[in-house]
């Protein structure tokens, strides 16, 4: 269950389409709130305050939004998107839950404990997943779901969805199978393998520098 309260203040934007990107020069975030049985609703973060809450709340923990002087509402922060170059956030999608009913979003995975296959056999740790998608009411949500690497005490052993004991009232979503692997030990790689894979990586380059070389001839022709 969430253990914090965080609060992330708003205010509602007028600017919208191109407009809206005179507010990233003044520091400011162009969002969306949105949500079952309510209209879509433009608002404007304050960048610096937005960034504090979603390091500390990130997507699957509930947020007290609070619109100019509106008492609050519960929200996601559900999408992020940022400038590929300056890793700047752009816009934000946060989504208005009601605490009455089941949701499904993803909660990151926290590894815990040490594998014997690994330390101790020198298998290669394998994460398949960062996060799970879960179902569960707001109330049950949890910032992160451990994972302890304790069990993987061979090489080849793995860890499944069905695996994984999962919080009180919080549930795996149908978009997993049971059987679905976490993580995995592979063996370890050997030195002759790993000449090989050098060996067949020098081959292959001049191969493709060949054909790279052939095409751009065909092209000037």
């Amino acid at each position: 269950m969430q253990e914090h309260s965080y609060i992330l203040q708003a205010q509602v934007r007028d600017l919208l389409g191109k407009k809206a990107q005179s507010l990233r020069s003044n520091a400011q975030i162009p969002a969306v709130v949105y949500g079952p049985g309510v209209d879509n609703q433009n608002l404007t973060l304050d960048a610096r305050s937005f960034e504090k809450v979603y390091r500390a709340a990130g997507e699957s923990s509930l947020v007290q939004l609070v619109i100019g002087a509106v008492d609050a509402t519960t929200v996601l922060i559900h999408d992020v998107a940022r400038e590929p170059l300056t890793g700047r956030v752009i816009h934000v999608d946060l989504y208005r839950v009601n605490m009455a009913e089941k949701l499904t979003t993803h909660i990151p995975l926290h590894f815990t404990n040490e594998s014997r296959a690994v330390k101790e056999l020198g298998g290669i740790l394998i994460k398949n997943m960062s996060e799970i998608e879960v179902r569960c009411l707001p109330k049950n949500l949890v910032p992160e779901i451990d994972v302890s690497l304790e069990p993987l005490t061979e090489l080849e052993s793995s860890i499944k969805i069905k695996d994984v004991v999962l919080p009180v009232g919080i549930e795996a979503s149908s978009h997993h199978a049971p059987d679905d692997i976490i993580v995995i030990v592979t063996p370890p790689v050997s030195e002759d393998e790993l000449r090989k894979m050098d060996e067949q990586g020098a081959v292959s380059a001049p191969a493709e520098i060949a054909k790279s070389e052939e095409k751009g001839k065909k092209t000037e022709e």
